[in-house]
């Protein structure tokens, strides 16, 4: 029989390390440790979200030009597409649940601030055509009619989720946490500006204007309102109503809209943005970046600005 009493029996260290149990716990301490490295944590959860975006945007293009076999159908289109641009938020929460320990409130739905995005993303797309029109740069011809816009209306609603999703809700807020607001804005929009470099048409230009215009100003109105569905109103309305409306080339991809409203081709590609579009234009460039700088004094003001710090490791 043992000499020793239960009661008095304490595990030694041989034991503990020999205990089934003791595993699963020390993978667990060495997952909450791996998942906090802010660098991993903006590579991982890039990765997959890339990968979906272009699966999203694979799923469109292939079933609108009938290349999976099936007699294409609008309403499939539509359904699929805005199916899978919701699984892209749907698939964010569920990352940052994995690496975050938490669901994130700025993913939360916010109907009331997409709908202010979309009119402001309208309202400035539209003041950058009245600078054209009241300079002379623009002429009304007519109406052209609806064939296209459906069409780039969903291909606006895809890059306004994935992109803002990506670029605002991955890079922007893990450098954010990792080094503080102004070098996220400048990294994250550095980042947005080099991803449409390769754009049809693209020039440095254009690329700086990117980057400022949209990279920042779109970083700069998720900082005020720490909410995705701002920046993904005000992106989807300004990409729609350039091309859906306006019929304006989207970063160098030519588009079909509702009006027939051209460009001088005699004016400085400064002032039209060229072959690229109005985006890489001055004109685009002094409205958005007016626009940002509004949003971060707002930000500001809120305590919504984070100072410059330096962690490896994130909570």
């Amino acid at each position: 029989m043992d000499a020793c009493p239960a009661s008095a029996y304490r595990p030694s260290m041989t034991d503990a390390a020999a205990s089934p149990i003791a595993a699963p716990a020390s993978r667990q301490g060495f997952w909450r440790t791996v998942r906090r490295i802010g660098l991993l944590r903006l590579l991982v959860m890039g990765f997959i979200l890339l990968t979906a975006l272009g699966f999203t945007l694979a799923f469109h293009f292939e079933y609108l030009h009938g290349h999976m076999g099936l007699a294409y159908s609008p309403a499939v289109d539509w359904a699929g597409t805005l199916s899978l641009c919701l699984g892209l938020m749907g698939l964010y929460a569920l990352l940052v649940r994995l690496f975050e320990a938490r669901w994130p409130s700025e993913a939360k739905p916010r109907p009331r601030l997409l709908a202010w995005g979309v009119l402001i993303g309208l309202a400035l797309f539209c003041a950058v055509y009245a600078i054209y029109v009241l300079t002379g740069v623009a002429s009304y011809r007519g109406v052209r009619g609806f064939d296209g816009v459906g069409e780039v209306l969903l291909v606006a609603i895809v890059a306004g989720f994935g992109e803002e999703i990506l670029f605002r809700g991955v890079v922007f807020r893990i450098l954010e946490e990792s080094l503080g607001s102004l070098l996220a804005l400048i990294l994250s929009a550095a980042l947005f500006g080099l991803m449409h470099a390769g754009n049809p048409g693209a020039t440095t230009f254009s690329s700086v204007a990117i980057a400022l215009e949209a990279g920042g100003m779109l970083a700069a109105a998720y900082i005020w309102s720490r909410s995705l569905w701002l920046p993904i109103g005000i992106h989807l309305a300004w990409n729609f109503t350039q091309g859906g409306i306006f019929s304006q080339p989207i970063s160098g991809n030519a588009a079909t809209g509702l009006l027939d409203f051209p460009l001088s081709a005699k004016a400085s590609p400064l002032l039209t943005g060229g072959a690229f579009g109005p985006e890489a234009s001055i004109v685009s460039l002094a409205v958005c970046v007016s626009l940002g700088a509004v949003f971060l004094a707002l930000a500001i003001r809120a305590g919504r600005w984070r100072q410059v710090r330096f962690r490896l490791l994130l909570d």
